[in-house]
């Protein structure tokens, strides 16, 4: 797959069957719309491009916005790959940009920029300066400038949205990764670079791995402890993952720690992938750090059944 950082560096000249969207999560949904485009893109011996934004629109327009995505833009561009989409156009969203005319966007992007010969896009679609054009203009744009509009049904769109809607809620709601990774089609993910935390958990006996990530964008599943699993030096380890602050031991800020099982090596400054598998229980205070150490191994046997491995 070829990437592109902007629609100006995007030089090919062939035509093209588009798809334009956010495809945070690239779930399942999504990748019902892009197995559409690459079939369509075989079908003709046309390129297929998606086409998507970054900031994500909302935190452009919307100043108080609180939305958390689902994939830093690393990671999406990592799972759109994996899809067989032949060119990906991240295109940094701007209020200049969003100021674009549909009659602009279409003749100077669509048309002109990327050679557009099909585009697979929602019925609802709205574009253009405030959003006011619809399909219904798209087509008329398409009978203009010869492209063909192809309209995801309706089915398709909520099938969509529901799933985005049901993944961030059972994350930062729930922590419920594992309905949200039914709707991934993949497991939930964190990325990041272990960093020196407070050491509290040598002294616990359990050391634990402190994983900063930089993308303050980026969805973080409700506080509590999770199984988690990750590759390292090649290799699969398990882990149980502690979101919260520490109340126990007198944190107050949160972090995102790690108490790799069955693995003791140093891991600062190595980046690492935390892929979730199973919420476990809340984070709670409790009275003593010995009882934090009793709740830490009933957490570890409980992993170690689940995953049916030994010490």
């Amino acid at each position: 797959m070829d990437v592109y950082k902007s629609l100006a560096s995007y030089k090919k000249k062939n035509p093209s069957i588009v798809t334009i969207g956010t495809f945070d999560g690239v779930h399942l949904g999504h990748k019902a719309i892009l197995t559409q485009l690459m079939n369509a893109a075989k079908k003709n011996n046309q390129a297929s491009i998606l086409l998507t934004f970054f900031p994500h629109p909302r935190m452009v327009l919307q100043k108080k916005s609180s939305l958390r995505l689902i994939n830093t833009i690393k990671e999406r561009s990592e799972i759109i790959e994996q899809t067989g989409v032949s060119n990906l156009i991240i295109h940094p969203f701007t209020k200049e940009f969003s100021r674009l005319t549909a009659l602009e966007f279409v003749r100077d992007i669509l048309v002109n920029q990327l050679h557009i010969k099909k585009i697979i896009i929602g019925y609802d679609h709205q574009f253009g300066r405030n959003r006011t054009a619809t399909i219904k203009d798209l087509i008329e744009f398409g009978k203009i400038y010869d492209f063909e509009v192809v309209e995801i049904t309706a089915q398709q769109l909520q099938n969509v949205a529901i799933s985005s809607t049901k993944i961030r809620k059972a994350l930062e709601e729930e922590g419920d990764v594992q309905t949200a990774n039914q709707y991934l089609g993949y497991p939930f993910m964190l990325s990041g670079k272990i960093v020196k935390g407070r050491g509290i958990g040598k002294t616990l006996a359990f050391p634990t791995a402190n994983l900063k990530i930089k993308e303050d964008y980026k969805l973080i599943p409700k506080n509590g402890v999770y199984l988690v699993t990750s590759i390292i030096s090649g290799k699969e380890v398990f882990g149980l993952t502690n979101i919260g602050t520490n109340p126990t031991v007198g944190g107050i800020h949160k972090t995102i720690e790690t108490y790799f099982l069955d693995y003791k090596n140093d891991l600062y400054d190595k980046d690492i992938q935390l892929n979730f598998i199973k919420y476990i229980r809340e984070e709670k205070i409790f009275t003593s750090k010995e009882a934090l150490k009793i709740a830490i191994k009933e957490d570890e046997l409980f992993a170690r059944n689940y995953l049916n491995i030994n010490e």
